[in-house]
């Protein structure tokens, strides 16, 4: 068992900036998120026995990352904005180093922390993270369709306030309605 522990434990090290990219993403704050991936790390080295082979422990790290901002924010009532960081504008790879890139990046940033909780939560996962909707369907707690939905869903408004920025007409975040 040891063994394994270790072998986890370095694995948790490796996954620790993708974490912090999701946390971000959830959160809005640099240190907020420093605080989500700490809490999270720590509840993940209490709890490696809870954590079978048959999960992926990216997965299972992201759902344990999720549960915590949920109760943090069920306890707090706090809507916050997403910062952009670093770290999501090198995921453009070249690109971002134009000013162009960043600028748009900038936008989407902007539009990804307005959209409701549950569509940027499963946009983070699978469009940021690279995770299969069902993985991200195992963070969220959700049916996988849920995850599909709520992904089409931010995109589509992603879009739209993307084109409507473009026309000039003022731009919105329209909570659409989740049905499952």
């Amino acid at each position: 068992m040891v063994g394994l522990e270790t072998a986890l434990a370095a694995r948790l090290v490796d996954l620790e900036a993708r974490l912090r990219r999701f946390a971000v993403g959830l959160t809005g704050s640099l240190e907020a998120a420093r605080e989500l991936v700490q809490a999270t790390l720590a509840r993940a080295v209490e709890h490696l026995a809870a954590l079978d082979g048959s999960e992926r422990v990216d997965a299972w790290l992201f759902r344990v990352a999720y549960r915590l901002w949920i109760d943090g924010e069920r306890r707090a009532r706090i809507r916050r904005t997403v910062a952009l960081d670093a770290e999501l504008a090198g995921r453009l790879g070249d690109g971002g180093r134009t000013l162009e890139a960043r600028t748009l990046l900038a936008d989407v940033c902007r539009l990804i922390a307005r959209l409701p909780e549950e569509q940027r939560a499963a946009l983070l996962l699978v469009a940021v993270e690279g995770l299969p909707y069902a993985a991200a369907a195992r963070v969220l707690g959700v049916p996988q369709g849920t995850v599909a939905t709520r992904v089409a869903r931010a995109r589509q408004a992603l879009k739209a306030a993307l084109e409507s920025e473009e026309t000039g007409k003022p731009a919105t975040i329209l909570r659409l309605s989740e049905r499952r």
